[in-house]
């Protein structure tokens, strides 16, 4: 591709993503000028996390087959490529004699993009309705896999031992993750054919429409309370979540596990995306490094406003 058709191609992405990061913006003025306050915000998230993105999830899912979701390949490829950078930010943590909770944290902020906040609805809407397949693949493996293991790690480090009691807790927190829940019930609804009611999909489809301006004015109202501490490490951590795990993945993808060009363009950005405000609740939950956590959020989600429409430009197939 020619260097001028590239920036042109870069500059309209960028424009397509602005109003989703204008949208953040207006939510850390809200959030900022104390319009929304903590507790008006952290009801808006349950309203998106809940409802509305649990019916645009449902929703997508119930008109998918398994196989739309299910790419072996793709699964492999992503995979490898979050594990890869997962354990290259375990072991810089290592190298800083860090204990093994802090090393987990920093680790998962390194991994894991807010993909269902700001992945489902802005790169459906970039990259169109085909995408929603393998960005629920990327949550589900974000929430199954990597959101497990942080557990695992924090509560076996402070025990001392894995338990079947913090297997039981993950479980649990599974079984009740309304993504989860929304993902799995909408592809039971596809592998049965069965019809959703005009009324029913018509509900559906108003209350799912309110995910993407809530959810992205949540996550700027959130950032308000975001402290900026720790800069030398929010850089770090956000280097390895824009920069490392994006190329890590796009190795996996396009190399070791070859998968279809769109769907791995899809997968890639997918992993560009900012570090996951889930992160955050985690480790306030668990009192590990939550200033450090809300710092890389800060950083990585201002830095992705020009990192995510770059890196779309540059995997996006012709």
């Amino acid at each position: 591709m020619p260097r001028s058709l590239y920036h042109s191609g870069m500059i309209e992405i960028f424009l397509k993503t602005v109003p989703f990061f204008a949208l953040i913006g207006l939510g850390y003025w809200a959030g900022y000028t104390r319009f929304f306050t903590e507790e008006a915000t952290a009801y808006l998230t349950k309203f998106v996390f809940y409802f509305a993105l649990s019916a645009m999830l449902f929703r997508f899912a119930a008109n998918l087959s398994f196989d739309d979701i299910w790419d072996p390949n793709l699964v492999a490829g992503y995979l490898v490529g979050t594990l890869a950078v997962y354990l290259v930010a375990t072991l810089v943590a290592y190298l800083r004699k860090l204990d093994v909770a802090t090393t987990a944290v920093e680790a998962q902020c390194a991994a894991i993009g807010n993909v269902g906040f700001l992945g489902v609805p802005m790169l459906t809407l970039l990259m169109g309705e085909a995408a929603i397949g393998p960005i629920m693949m990327a949550l589900a493996v974000d929430l199954i896999v990597f959101s497990s293991l942080i557990v695992i790690l924090i509560t076996g480090s402070r025990d001392g031992r894995v338990s079947l009691g913090i297997l039981r807790t993950v479980g649990l927190g599974l079984v009740k993750n309304p993504m989860i829940v929304s993902i799995v019930a909408g592809l039971i609804w596809s592998v049965y054919d069965l019809p959703i009611p005009v009324p029913a999909n018509e509900f559906l489809a108003i209350l799912g429409a309110a995910a993407t301006p809530g959810a992205l004015f949540a996550i700027g109202a959130s950032l308000a309370s975001k402290s900026a501490e720790r800069l030398q490490i929010a850089g770090w951590l956000s280097f390895c979540k824009l920069g490392l795990h994006p190329l890590f993945v796009a190795i996996g993808v396009l190399y070791l596990f070859p998968a279809d060009p769109y769907f791995a363009a899809v997968i890639i950005a997918a992993a560009a995306l900012p570090v996951a405000g889930n992160v955050y609740i985690l480790a306030q939950h668990y009192g590990v490094a939550p200033h450090r956590v809300s710092a890389a959020i800060l950083v990585s989600t201002a830095i992705s406003i020009l990192t995510v429409s770059g890196i779309i430009s540059i995997v996006a197939p012709a």
